[in-house]
């Protein structure tokens, strides 16, 4: 499907390894991941975006003040990602608070890219089924005051990107007890990430999303409302 979105310390593990997921999660095939859309807009100071494809219910609209809410039904082949958040992304502490009830495909989760390297990543905090798509590499895991999160990076080969089709490398951070709510501070996770060889470059837009898939006969569904800020 497609990932595109919306804008609006540490101790490390041992060596990497391949894997197909991290472990409890469901592995999935062909998931997707493309670039933001030609109507990425600006609104009340932050960036808002909603993009869907396929077959399906997709509703979602900015609320304002940060807020934002969906309502999904997927059939197959169907998907979006709406949220809010920054551009440029970085290292800043990201509160947010909210609903989040999916069944299926999806995750809620910060979403962004860098250039020079062309990275995409995530901090995943909440999902049903986690789809990585191709095999995942762990590198590792930190804990700190936030939580424990288990950290992976994988590969898309000749994919859309901001830059267009590309090869690049995805990076991920998965947190290990699921909420929604709270302060995610992402120069902790680039601090991690860091440490683990998994090296950013100029950050691009950084958006807190919602996204729901569909895969095979796994379809999404569900609701949430997010406030960022």
């Amino acid at each position: 499907m497609v990932a595109l979105s919306v804008l609006a310390g540490v101790l490390l593990g041992a060596l990497p390894i391949a894997l197909t997921a991290p472990s409890g999660l469901t592995s999935l095939i062909n998931h997707e991941t493309v670039a933001p859309p030609a109507h990425l807009e600006t609104r009340q100071g932050g960036y808002y975006s909603f993009w869907s494809e396929g077959g399906g219910s997709f509703q979602c609209s900015q609320q304002g003040g940060g807020k934002y809410t969906c309502k999904w039904s997927g059939q197959k082949g169907g998907g979006f990602v709406a949220g809010t958040g920054f551009k440029p992304g970085g290292s800043r502490a990201v509160k947010y608070s909210g609903t989040y009830d999916a069944k299926g495909p999806g995750y809620l989760a910060l979403y962004g890219w860098t250039r020079n390297p062309l990275i995409e990543y995530y901090i995943i905090e909440s999902y049903d089924i986690l789809a990585p798509g191709e095999p995942w590499t762990k590198k590792g895991n930190f804990t700190f005051e936030e939580g424990t999160y288990e950290l992976y990076t994988s590969q898309r080969v000749n994919k859309p990107s901001i830059e267009g089709t590309r090869t690049f490398t995805q990076f991920w951070s998965v947190r290990t007890e699921r909420r929604v709510g709270g302060t995610i501070t992402t120069g902790k996770h680039f601090d991690a990430w860091s440490k683990a060889g998994m090296k950013l470059g100029n950050h691009d837009y950084m958006i807190l999303c919602t996204e729901g898939f569909s895969n095979g006969t796994l379809l999404p569904s569900g609701s949430s409302t997010i406030t960022v800020g």
